[in-house]
């Protein structure tokens, strides 16, 4: 299945704001609430500390957007030199499994993948 939106950019945990601004960006184009982008942009910043914390230098940072009507799936991605998944227990890990649902962790060749998507709360109360 190919993403709805791709955003690439250096491996470099400077490139993480940018990525969030996209990130809400493209949210906001499906209507979430303040508070839906403010927990998707968290997210997003976490799975983005995950991928970056063992980033191979000049590597990449990758997420792939799927968007379906309330719902956003994000995969965020970079490459590293010997990929494995994060500890469930870390705090990182934890933090980001209470702003998202369908929280993974995979890895893809020389690339760490977290995946996570957010509902869109206007949704749930209709």
């Amino acid at each position: 299945m190919h993403p709805d939106a791709e955003v690439r950019l250096p491996a470099e945990t400077a490139y993480v704001a940018v990525l969030r601004m996209a990130t809400a960006g493209i949210a906001a184009r499906l209507d979430f609430t303040l508070d839906d982008l403010e927990d998707l942009k968290m997210a997003v910043s976490e799975a983005s500390a995950l991928v970056l914390a063992d980033a191979t230098p000049g590597g990449s940072l990758a997420a792939q957007y799927f968007l379906e009507e309330s719902r956003i799936v994000v995969e965020v991605s970079a490459d590293v030199a010997q990929p494995t998944v994060p500890d469930p227990e870390s705090f990182p890990w934890q933090v980001l499994c209470a702003t998202a649902a369908d929280v993974t962790a995979t890895t893809a060749g020389d690339r760490l993948v977290i995946g996570l998507s957010v509902e869109s709360s206007t949704s749930t109360s209709s």
